[in-house]
This record gives structure tokens, C-alpha cells and sequence, in this order.
């Protein structure tokens, strides 16, 4: 009688998961970061429409980080 001491695949798709998850966050802060310190260096030149635009690419991407988090929680509590 042998056992299956770890579940391979299992392991694998949760190892390629968090590595997906990880540097998919981390770029999409990165991206709020470059997109708040773009927003002020063009408010600083005198440029709202570009100011405009890196804001709104701050708030999309910090919207993703959020929805991550929120999943991430959803997906930890239903295990």
C-alpha cells in the first residue's frame, strides 16, 4: 500500500499561480507608481491632458492591484 505523499500537480499549478500572481501585481503597483509620479511631473509642466492620462492609468492599474487583493481573499476563504 503506497501513499502519495505530495500531490504533484497540484503543487505545480499552485507554484505557477503564485509566480503569475506575484509579478503580475507587483507590475501592475509599479504601474500606479509611474503613473502618480508621471502625473505630477506633468501637472508641473503645464500639461493636464497628459496629466490626465497618467492619472487615469494610476487609478486603472490601482484598480487591478485592488481587484487581486480582493480576489485573493475571496479565493483564501472559499478553501
Amino acid at each position: 500500500m503506497t501513499g502519495t505523499v505530495v500531490e504533484t500537480k497540484e503543487l505545480l499549478q499552485t507554484v505557477i499561480a503564485s509566480l503569475i500572481a506575484g509579478i503580475g501585481v507587483t507590475a501592475a503597483f509599479s504601474i500606479v507608481i509611474f503613473g502618480i509620479t508621471r502625473s505630477a511631473d506633468m501637472m508641473r509642466e503645464e500639461r493636464p491632458l497628459l496629466a490626465t492620462a497618467a492619472g487615469g492609468l494610476a487609478a486603472l492599474a490601482g484598480l487591478v492591484v485592488i481587484a487581486a487583493i480582493v480576489f485573493g481573499i475571496v479565493v483564501m476563504t472559499q478553501k
